[in-house]
């Protein structure tokens, strides 16, 4: 009868959390789900600059040897063609970590602060709603830089392309606010978090310290972009798409994973 209980309380759960819409095994345990599976492209989605949804242009986005690689030694010059790797599917609460490195030079034609320079994108708007010559889905990106050998370069940092967030209680309207991270050099590992608590808390974190925080993350209503989707309806930022950079500096990835959290 103890056996039959505890099959009938798990079945319950189950269908509770279905009808919620959400998931068992992301919601109840800390299973961590693969988003870049080592092998391909599988469940991702390029967008650039220029170019229709699902063209990956030159190659920039590949797989070899089990890490994903932001490749252009395919590029003449860079022209702008700023790239981005959609996953399939949207997230509200969540954790997500990916390790990272910054390798070789940066193509011709990158523009300067582009340099050592890449990002996770997050609650951003899906790569359907996008302009072709859009460069940046409104988004938030948690910066991934790499210092030049010798400045103080942080990383982690926050950029706000169509958005605005809270910190301290007040609207920060800043497009880039610097985090509290180290500067990396060189081309080691890096391990970069961040924890997403729908629109009431995101937390970066790098090599497991915490570096930026802020909250109520929503549209710029003077960005010609976010007022697209503010007359759609929307205007806070509780959920959204995931992407990867290509902003004209080489980056490899061998870890993009996501933890699943409780809603608030």
């Amino acid at each position: 009868m103890q056996i039959y209980s505890r099959i009938v309380w798990v079945s319950l759960a189950s269908w509770i959390l279905c009808l919620a819409g959400g998931d068992l095994r992301g919601e109840q345990s800390n299973e961590w789900i693969k988003l870049f599976n080592g092998r391909n492209l599988m469940g991702w989605t390029p967008k650039f600059r220029g170019h229709e949804l699902g063209e990956n242009y030159l190659n920039t986005f590949r797989v070899e040897d089990g890490v994903l690689k932001v490749c252009y030694d395919q590029y003449e010059t860079f022209d702008k063609r700023y790239g981005h790797l959609f996953y399939r599917e949207t997230f509200s609460h969540y954790v997500l970590r990916v390790e990272y490195r910054v390798v070789g030079q940066q193509v011709t034609g990158g523009a300067d602060w582009a340099l050592r320079n890449n990002g996770l994108m997050i609650h951003g708007q899906a790569p359907t709603s996008m302009r072709r010559d859009q460069g940046f889905p409104v988004s938030l990106e948690m910066q991934l830089l790499g210092g030049d050998g010798s400045h103080q370069r942080t990383t982690g940092n926050l950029c706000t392309p169509g958005t605005h967030v809270v910190i301290d209680g007040k609207l920060d309207k800043r497009h880039c606010i610097d985090s509290s991270s180290p500067t990396f050099h060189g081309n080691q590992w890096v391990s970069a978090q961040v924890e997403v608590h729908g629109s009431r808390l995101i937390r970066h974190s790098i090599n497991g310290q915490p570096v930026l925080e802020y909250g109520q993350p929503q549209l710029d209503e003077t960005d010609p972009d976010a007022r697209r989707l503010i007359a759609a309806g929307q205007n806070q930022l509780d959920r959204g798409t995931i992407s990867v950079q290509a902003e004209s500096h080489p980056f490899e990835f061998r870890k993009i994973e996501l933890r699943q959290l409780p809603s608030d």
